[in-house]
């Protein structure tokens, strides 16, 4: 798993390591929240959760920096804003 983080192409599909870990903490905080995994894995591990998930395109950060799913919009009824500042 910490492996895959070292590869340059997981790094470059995100656009940097600070974005990575940017969207790697947005979405350790989804999951921890009650978000359900995209991705189907036989493991509980968040972060191998978030890691494949990444790999597999379904999610990424906006211009904002905002969290977003592939596909998915709130018009559609997708998954809203995530604000961790009200934690």
């Amino acid at each position: 798993m910490i492996d895959d983080l070292r590869e340059e192409e997981i790094v470059n599909k995100v656009g940097g390591r600070f974005k990575l870990s940017t969207l790697i903490q947005k979405r350790l905080v989804a999951l921890n929240a009650g978000g359900r995994p995209l991705v189907d894995i036989d493991s509980d591990d968040k972060m191998q959760i978030v890691i494949e998930e990444i790999k597999q395109d379904k999610i990424f950060l906006d211009t904002s920096s905002n969290l977003r799913i592939t596909g998915a919009s709130p018009e559609a009824g997708g998954p809203l804003d995530f604000d961790a500042s009200i934690l």
